[in-house]
């Protein structure tokens, strides 16, 4: 099995500020956008450098992503970031009639996403954006695994013109992805190759996923786990190419199982190559105040409840 090392805890958020401040230094026409939360969208350092392509719209997040939507016509790029309750469920109807519907090139970039939020309790951890955002035609979703994806998929979407939806999240997680490696949107990344189960994994739920492998290599079980970082497009093909080896799949997502990557991957079984699926994912349900540690536990999102999927989807092939 290829070992991965975290390499240090970082918050994905994190990632996106080192973006950010990366794009203020290479390209003049990305402007960034906050509706209140700079401090925890670690967008500081961009907005020090590039204080003339900042806004600051306050707590008016239908009125950023109008704002938004109004700076591409001049050729700007904008970066409209708050947390991802707001960046979605607040603002559906602005970004499906003045983002989506006219394939504004805006990058929605949505913080504290999930349950790993925390302490701050069911109204803040959206389970639903993913669906939300995927359902919109020509929206590009993207959901990377660590600080370093965060960070290179920040840099990758102001080159990709339409609009993008960006999600990350709050707490610190393993940091274990190359440094260097490029990012391509709608390319599914192989982490570990196997034979026995194929594990799709997005977002937190990869390390918990490479750690799962681990512990079922130790048990004879061989798991190839591939990265899915773009929920849409969807690389069919390496999906696809997967399952037809080992036969079954196991998606895993923090996020609710309807609407989300795991229905997005049987849509794609059920057209081309019926196979056993089983999902990791919270079950229709709000989340609660806890520690990420806490409800990950709670609502089965975490290498142990990706174990017992695997070993649950195996009976049925």
């Amino acid at each position: 099995m290829t070992k991965y090392t975290d390499q240090g805890k970082q918050d994905t958020r994190s990632g996106y500020g080192a973006g950010m401040t990366e794009l203020g230094r290479t390209n003049p026409n990305v402007v960034s956008l906050c509706a209140d939360l700079v401090g925890s969208l670690k967008i500081d350092t961009f907005i020090e450098e590039n204080p003339e392509r900042f806004f600051q719209v306050g707590i008016a997040e239908a009125n950023m992503m109008g704002i938004a939507a109004g700076l591409t016509i001049g050729g700007k790029i904008p970066f409209a970031s708050t947390f991802a309750n707001f960046a979605t469920g607040r603002v559906y109807d602005q970004i499906r009639q003045s983002i989506a519907y006219s394939g504004k090139n805006v990058k929605i970039c949505a913080s504290h996403a999930g349950l790993t939020l925390g302490e701050d309790g069911a109204t803040h951890q959206i389970l639903e954006d993913i669906g939300l955002m995927k359902m919109l035609p020509g929206m590009t979703v993207i959901n990377p695994c660590d600080f370093n994806q965060t960070k290179a998929a920040t840099i990758a979407i102001a080159e990709h013109h339409g609009p993008v939806y960006l999600r990350f999240g709050r707490p610190k997680v393993a940091n274990f992805t190359p440094v260097d490696q490029k990012f391509e949107i709608g390319k599914a990344l192989m982490l570990n190759e196997g034979t026995d189960v194929t594990i799709l994994a997005t977002g937190h739920l990869v390390w918990q996923s490479l750690l799962a492998a681990e512990t079922l290599e130790s048990q004879g079980i061989s798991a190839e786990v591939i990265n899915i970082h773009t929920i849409k497009p969807l690389d069919d093909k390496a999906i696809l190419d997967s399952v037809k080896k080992t036969g079954c799949v196991v998606t895993a997502e923090e996020h609710n199982y309807l609407g989300g990557l795991g229905e997005s991957v049987a849509r794609v079984l059920a057209s081309h190559h019926p196979t056993p699926q089983e999902f990791v994912a919270t079950q229709d349900t709000f989340g609660e105040s806890g520690t990420p540690e806490q409800l990950m536990e709670k609502y089965g999102l975490n290498n142990k409840a990706i174990e017992k999927a695997v070993l649950k989807v195996l009976k049925r092939k």
